[in-house]
């Protein structure tokens, strides 16, 4: 059984990074499958739910802002990763990771650059863990709508930065993040 894993929200400067782990099913096959960022967020979580109805198994994990914090987004990423693959039900023969390098793993792994658009389960994981992110943000536009968060999904768009100028940080804020570090010094 192959895994494809991946992540959501390396890039937003608040939040989450959430992370997907599938198995698909070779005898039920979801169509339309892609990269994520390639996707309209209607067909993003058309495809969600069709992912979750038709793969043989599925996860989805994540790391916080505090431990983005703690140990850099880069493996705040992996842990997640990692995470979502062990929370899977089954040990997988072998994992395939979008990106230049695996999380630390007790089943083979590859990683493959660009590999949300070339890998089937790759890219099932990534429209997983994008929808998921996707959904938390909204939850947090609801406690600090002031940021916007249901626009930008908490990436540094002008109006977040703004936002972020007018409003100071919340909570979620990345605050190792160098626009949050500005406005954090700026204080």
């Amino acid at each position: 059984m192959i895994c494809g894993t991946d992540e959501a929200g390396r890039g937003p400067i608040a939040g989450p990074v959430v992370a997907a782990a599938v198995i698909l099913d070779p005898e039920n096959p979801v169509e339309g499958l892609n990269d994520s960022k390639k996707l309209s967020e209607k067909k993003r979580e058309k495809l969600s739910l069709e992912i979750k109805e038709k793969a043989l198994y599925w996860a989805i994990a994540q790391s916080d802002p505090d431990e983005i914090e703690a140990i850099n987004i880069l493996w705040a990423s992996m842990k997640a990763m990692q995470r979502a693959i062990e929370a899977l039900p089954v040990k997988p023969d072998m994992v395939l990771v979008d990106g230049n390098r695996v999380p630390e793993l007790n089943v083979p792994a590859k990683a493959i650059v660009g590999g949300d658009a070339s890998e089937q389960c790759i890219a099932a994981a990534s429209i997983l863990a994008k929808v998921e992110r996707d959904r938390q943000m909204l939850k947090w536009h609801e406690l600090y709508p002031q940021y916007e968060f249901d626009k930008h999904k908490a990436y540094g768009t002008p109006k977040h930065l703004e936002l972020l100028e007018k409003y100071g940080p919340c909570p979620i804020h990345r605050k190792g993040f160098n626009p949050v570090k500005r406005v954090l010094a700026n204080l």
